[in-house]
């Protein structure tokens, strides 16, 4: 991950082998370092303030890669957000990631799409999405070369911005990959340095494109005190960032799947005082809907997600979800706590072993509680109301955001028998 040369899928591998080696329990929270300004603060300078809630959609490098990535493949997929209903309950975005372009430039030095993958090229690919009320989000590289070496942006920012913009360009995930870093010269330096001129590039085409940076994560294993000041400046240059490990990808076993999501969710739960809204941690797309994974795995990431505040982003085949995986993409409730206009990623406020206990406020006063059992047995897990955050109260309303099921409890919550990787989501409303 902190080697910029290192392939997209090499991340992957390397950041699951992270993973297993700290799975027996949740990854101490550590304190963010000293940074330029308060988390809650911005400044004019800051990038235009384009995601005031988490980014919602589809990307589809998980599921498919390189190798199955085409035009037909982003537009079914778009479609399959529109007829499901997702697209209308804030799934808009479609992004198409790495490897859409010839591996060389044209003879204007001009980024060229691949027409063997997309024969009507880029700006067809974006229209269309508009035409479904659908934004177009596309992949590029602050280095010399994409992960999968196609040409990346470096020397090429304002250029490539403004064609981005003429296609109707919404979003850009800008990645890290083959960044030149000269001998005795600041890694990090060179990577702020890089994603200012990415930064300015965009806010000058007079277009507003959602920015997601990718530094962070070439900076994971650097130490806390270095990846938590590349956070902050991302915060400043961007609208969301991506702090660590590639989720798995489609071809990885169910096993390895899980232990991605766990790992995720475990290294960006303690990001959260680096956090404001309107910037988000992004601990990488939504494997709800892939095979191998369990309906309370799958659950639990949309939950743990939601409480994170983090980006929905889907990486699947949108065309064969379940009904199980449609109803866990698609719940309102839990849509409801990752888009609440707070804007506040949850905190774990509770933690014993594999299992965690998070509380995130909401708008209206009503809190999120999420009581997550990381582990492979059942356990009863539980948290006094006090501990999560909320106000002393005659009693507390406890609505299960999956099963839709209320009661009522005096002072404690509590999850009953809760399911291996299963998490149990609340939305807790004080009664006097």
């Amino acid at each position: 991950m902190s080697h910029p040369s290192v392939s997209r899928i090499g991340r992957t591998l390397l950041g699951l082998t992270t993973v297993a080696a700290c799975s027996a329990g949740l990854l101490a929270a550590t304190a963010p370092a000293s940074a330029a300004r308060a988390p809650g603060t911005a400044h004019e300078s800051d990038y235009p303030n384009l995601a005031p809630t988490p980014p919602m959609g589809w990307n589809n490098w998980s599921y498919y890669q390189c190798g199955g990535l085409n035009e037909q493949v982003v537009l079914d997929n778009a479609r399959a957000l529109v007829r499901s209903g997702l697209a209308h309950k804030g799934y808009r975005t479609v992004t198409v990631d790495d490897c859409w372009m010839t591996k060389e430039r044209g003879p204007q030095g001009e980024l060229v799409a691949d027409t063997a993958k997309f024969p009507h090229g880029m700006a067809y690919v974006g229209a269309q999405l508009h035409r479904m009320g659908l934004k177009f989000g596309i992949y590029e590289d602050v280095g010399k070369l994409t992960c999968g070496k196609y040409p990346g942006s470096l020397g090429h920012f304002e250029a490539d911005a403004k064609l981005f913009a003429s296609w109707g360009v919404d979003y850009l995930k800008a990645d890290g990959c083959n960044v030149p870093v000269p001998s005795g010269q600041s890694k990090e330096k060179i990577f702020h340095d890089l994603y200012t001129q990415q930064s300015r590039a965009l806010r000058a085409t007079g277009r507003p494109i959602t920015f997601s940076i990718s530094a962070p994560a070439y900076f994971q294993f650097a130490g806390d005190a270095v990846w938590h000041r590349v956070i902050t400046w991302s915060g400043q240059l961007g609208n969301l960032w991506r702090g660590g490990a590639d989720i798995a990808l489609q071809q990885s076993t169910p096993a390895a799947k899980w232990a991605s999501i766990s790992g995720n969710f475990r290294y960006n739960a303690n990001l959260a005082d680096l956090q404001r809204p309107g910037r988000w941690n992004d601990p990488d797309f939504l494997l709800v809907g892939d095979s191998g994974l369990s309906r309370d795995e799958m659950q639990s990431q949309m939950s743990l997600w939601a409480m994170m505040a983090a980006p929905l982003i889907s990486s699947t085949d949108l065309g064969k979800l379940s009904p199980a995986a449609l109803a866990i993409l698609g719940n309102r409730e839990v849509i409801a706590v990752d888009q609440d206009p707070l804007g506040v990623q949850g905190h774990i406020v509770q933690q014993d072993g594999d299992a965690a206990v998070l509380s995130k406020p909401l708008r209206n006063g009503d809190r999120a509680v999420a009581l997550f059992n990381g582990g492979s047995t059942a356990r009863t897990l539980s948290i006094t109301a006090g501990a999560a955050g909320l106000p002393a109260a005659q009693s507390y309303r406890l609505r299960d955001l999956v099963t839709g099921r209320s009661v009522r409890t005096a002072r404690t919550i509590i999850a009953r028998k809760v399911p291996p990787h299963a998490t149990v989501l609340y939305r807790v409303r004080p009664e006097r």
